[in-house]
């Protein structure tokens, strides 16, 4: 089942870097700030960026001094990061499988990473081993229950009466974990991280109709494939259903306004 969730994710991602920079990258850019933070990282430090899709965290640690280093399992992402960054390492890999030798880094960040593995635990442990002890590791996932802005989708579909394809893979049960603060802290902790701590962070993120629909509607993430695998009057009752779940969401310029939050967590390599 691993291998399983592994292997659909990363042709769940393929060929879609340019698609993910242009609808949904700004949402996850909004917890970016704070993971840093989380990691404790300064001016001269050294880095891991794991999962750095189109390279919003390592930009942010670049612009503070940080010495960085960013690894994605998607080609199209480390090409648009190459574009963006090209001072920053690069380097083709996917969790837990890291090409870095034991506490090479002095700490390690996964935005919204850690959701799209199929052993967590596994990434979580890659992650600490190639921290030096006293380095720190700062991971976010996307909350369960969703907040509001990924609420939408499940609306969505639930009015329009899609149905989940059934061969769609899930993390294993005895694999998987509550997607909350008390879930992954706890995870950090069976990870081997002491000092653990985990607090939601949220906002608002502005963004417009056609790009959150955008993101889906060309194939990213979960949402994107639970869309692609319904026949065309479902689509086109879908569309209808996003228009009118998200008009309460509309502000005057005609933008939407979407609450949304992430689990932060973070934890020191003993």
């Amino acid at each position: 089942m691993t291998a399983a969730f592994d292997a659909h994710e990363r042709a769940l991602w393929s060929g879609r870097a340019a698609a993910y920079r242009d609808s949904l990258a700004a949402l996850c850019a909004g917890s970016a700030d704070s993971l840093l933070d989380a990691a404790a990282v300064g001016a001269g430090d050294l880095v891991l960026d794991a999962g750095t899709g189109t390279g919003t965290v390592a930009a942010l640690a670049v612009a503070r001094g940080v010495r960085t280093v960013a690894v994605d399992a998607e080609t199209g992402m480390l090409s648009l990061v190459r574009r963006r960054l090209p001072t920053v390492d690069l380097a083709l890999a996917a969790l837990p499988r890291l090409p870095f030798a034991a506490a090479s880094f002095d700490a390690a960040v996964a935005n919204f990473v850690v959701n799209h593995v199929g052993d967590p635990l596994a990434a979580l442990r890659a992650l600490r081993r190639v921290v030096r002890p006293g380095g720190r590791v700062a991971v976010t996932i996307w909350p369960h229950p969703p907040p509001p802005a990924q609420q939408i989708w499940a609306d969505t579909f639930a009015a329009a009466g899609a149905v989940r394809p059934p061969d769609l893979p899930r993390v294993d049960a005895d694999l998987d974990f509550p997607r909350s603060p008390e879930g992954l802290t706890t995870l950090l902790r069976r990870a081997g991280l002491a000092e653990v701590d985990g607090s939601v962070v949220a906002w608002t993120h502005h963004t417009d109709r056609e790009a959150w629909w955008n993101g889906p509607a060309n194939g990213i993430g979960a949402t994107g494939t639970m869309l692609a695998r319904q026949d065309p009057t479902t689509k086109a009752r879908i569309r209808m259903e996003f228009d009118r779940i998200t008009t309460p969401f509309l502000t005057d310029d005609g933008s939407l306004a979407l609450p949304t939050s992430a689990v932060l967590a973070h934890g020191v390599v003993a």
